[in-house]
């Protein structure tokens, strides 16, 4: 990935870090963001937006990434999506994850074109993880972290396939979740509710 534009925004900064987060859209478990100080001899091949990654690469490059450079994650939980709504949620785990960092960075580059409540200096950048390495690199390690969850938490809800889908709305887990309140009567606590209430309104 091309340095030039973060080395461009991060001119006059000692210690910069870049954040982005995974799990804005899916139906349920938290969303979960990672910080990340890449060092500045750092060689990282193939590293991009994590979407824009297999399974496998991802996991290749999250080993790498989190044995090179400095990092931390944090989450915002689906009590706190459905408090908060999911853009103010994203920045609060995003706020965290920054927090968790054992040095302070005087920049933080975030992914997007918002940045609320941050005490260090921000740059946003619209499609960051794929522009900026830091930033990419965070996003690697929040989505690996997230997907590693979510493959923990499917075994609390065999039925649900969450260790298939991780949450996002698709036709399978729709139906296993008509299945889950059917025989149960409620949404699992794992669920966003703000993000199912037309589809709980079906279901009376």
């Amino acid at each position: 990935m091309d340095k030039s534009l973060e080395l461009e925004l991060s001119s006059g900064y000692d210690l910069v870090c870049g954040t982005d987060e995974a799990g804005r859209g899916p139906l349920c478990g938290p969303v979960v963001a990672a910080a990340c100080i890449l060092p500045r001899d750092y060689d990282l091949p193939y590293l991009n937006d994590s979407k824009k990654l297999s399974e496998k690469r991802r996991e290749e490059l999250y080993e790498l990434i989190t044995q090179t450079a400095e990092w931390a994650v944090g989450m915002a939980s689906p009590h706190e999506i459905d408090e908060y709504n999911i853009l103010n949620a994203s920045q609060l785990a995003m706020r965290r994850a920054v927090d968790s960092l054992i040095h302070r960075p005087q920049l933080v580059l975030i992914d997007g074109n918002v940045s609320r409540g941050f005490e260090t200096a921000t740059k946003t950048v619209v499609g960051g993880d794929r522009l900026c390495p830091s930033i990419a690199a965070a996003s690697i390690i929040a989505k690996v972290t997230r997907d590693r969850l979510m493959k923990q938490i499917a075994d609390d809800y065999p039925t649900l396939g969450l260790a298939s889908h991780k949450g996002y709305p698709t036709k399978a887990h729709y139906a296993a979740l008509r299945e889950y309140i059917a025989e149960n009567g409620e949404l699992p606590e794992i669920y966003r509710v703000s993000f199912l209430r037309k589809f709980t309104l079906r279901q009376d």
